[in-house]
C-alpha cells in the first residue's frame, strides 16, 4: 500500500533537485565557470585523482573543488594541499550529494573567481545517477581493482556519465586486469564514450585527461579521447 507514495515522495524530490541543478548551470553559464562532477564507487582513487588535476591544472586554470562525504573532511584535508580553494560537504547518513548541497556549499564563493569547479561525489555508483549537480561533465570513474563487470553491474551511472576513467593502471598486470574486456563492457553501453586509462601514481595517462577535460570545457567542440 505504500509503494504509490514511495514513488510520489522520489519524484517530487528529482524534480525540486532538478529546478535546483537548473539554477545552478544558469549561474555557472552566468559567471564562466565550468564544473566536472567525479563520480565512483569507494576506493576507486577519485580523491588521488582528483589531487593531481587540481596541482597540475590549478597552474593555468582557477581552479576549485567541493568534496562529498558521508562524515570526516579527511578527503578536503587532502585536497587542500595542491593549495585551491576546497569545500567539505557532510552529508551525514545521505550517500549522494544532490545540488541544494552544491547550492549552499558554493554560498560566500565568487564564482567570478573560479575558471574550473570539481565535484567529489560521495563514493556510490547507485544513488548519484539520479542526481543533476548543475554539471557540464560528469566523469564516472573504475578501478582496475574491482572488476571488469563494473559498467554493467551499475550501467544507469554510465548512461548519465559522459566520460570514463579508468583509474589504478599501475596495477593492471597485477591483478590481471582485462583491458579489452573492460572496454567491452564499457562500449556495450555507451559506444562512443571516451574513455582514459591513468595511475595518478604514476601520471600515466593524465596529461591526455587533463587536456580532455580543458578542451571539451573550452572549445567549440569536444576532444576525442584517444582508448
Amino acid at each position: 500500500m505504500s509503494e504509490p507514495r514511495i514513488v510520489e515522495v522520489r519524484r517530487k524530490i528529482l524534480k525540486e533537485n532538478d529546478v535546483i541543478a537548473r539554477r545552478l548551470r544558469e549561474s555557472f553559464d552566468h559567471t564562466g565557470v565550468h564544473v566536472v562532477s567525479l563520480v565512483s564507487s569507494p576506493g576507486t582513487g577519485k580523491t588521488t585523482l582528483l589531487e593531481r588535476l587540481l596541482t597540475s591544472l590549478g597552474a593555468a586554470y582557477r581552479v576549485a573543488a567541493l568534496v562529498g562525504d558521508l562524515a570526516t573532511e579527511n578527503d578536503a584535508v587532502r585536497l587542500a594541499r595542491s593549495g585551491a580553494p576546497v569545500k567539505q560537504i557532510s552529508t551525514g547518513t545521505v550517500c549522494h550529494l544532490d545540488a541544494a548541497m552544491v547550492a549552499r556549499a558554493l554560498e560566500g564563493w565568487n564564482l567570478n573567481e573560479l575558471d574550473l569547479l570539481f565535484i567529489e561525489n560521495v563514493g556510490n555508483l547507485v544513488c548519484p545517477a539520479s542526481f543533476d549537480l548543475g554539471e557540464d561533465l560528469r566523469v564516472v570513474l573504475v578501478s582496475t581493482t574491482e572488476g571488469e563487470d563494473k559498467p554493467l553491474k551499475y550501467p544507469t551511472i554510465f548512461n548519465t556519465a559522459d566520460v570514463a576513467v579508468v583509474t589504478k593502471y599501475d596495477l593492471a598486470k597485477a591483478v590481471e586486469f582485462d583491458r579489452e574486456l573492460m572496454l567491452g563492457n564499457i562500449r556495450a553501453l555507451r559506444p562512443q564514450m571516451p574513455v582514459f586509462e591513468v595511475s595518478a601514481r604514476t601520471g600515466l595517462g593524465l596529461p591526455a585527461l587533463e587536456s580532455f577535460l580543458v578542451e571539451a570545457l573550452y572549445a567549440e567542440q569536444p576532444a576525442s579521447a584517444a582508448s
